[in-house]
């Protein structure tokens, strides 16, 4: 099953969408006004690699379809399916 991350389609955000892209098994598409980062496997997003600065890091999730958070810290964004 498909698990999705839907992010603001921002500036702000674009690098951390970049950094998501570049994983095997992640696909980055666009839905209205969000990035949404999609796969059927766990997905890591390494906050350094992206660039982003904490306050935009900790705000960069807008919402979640079939997975759920592990680990969001200064190091990275870890999704599961549920």
């Amino acid at each position: 099953m498909t698990h999705r991350l839907f992010m603001l389609d921002v500036p702000e955000n674009t690098q951390i969408a970049a950094v998501a892209a570049e994983a095997p098994d992640v696909t980055v598409d666009r839905l209205g006004p969000y990035f949404v980062i999609a796969s059927d496997k766990p997905v890591v997003i390494d906050r350094r690699a992206s660039g982003a600065r904490h306050a935009v890091w900790y705000s960069c999730v807008g919402g979640l379809e079939g997975c759920r958070i592990v680990q969001w810290d200064k190091d990275a964004l870890r999704l599961e399916q549920r």
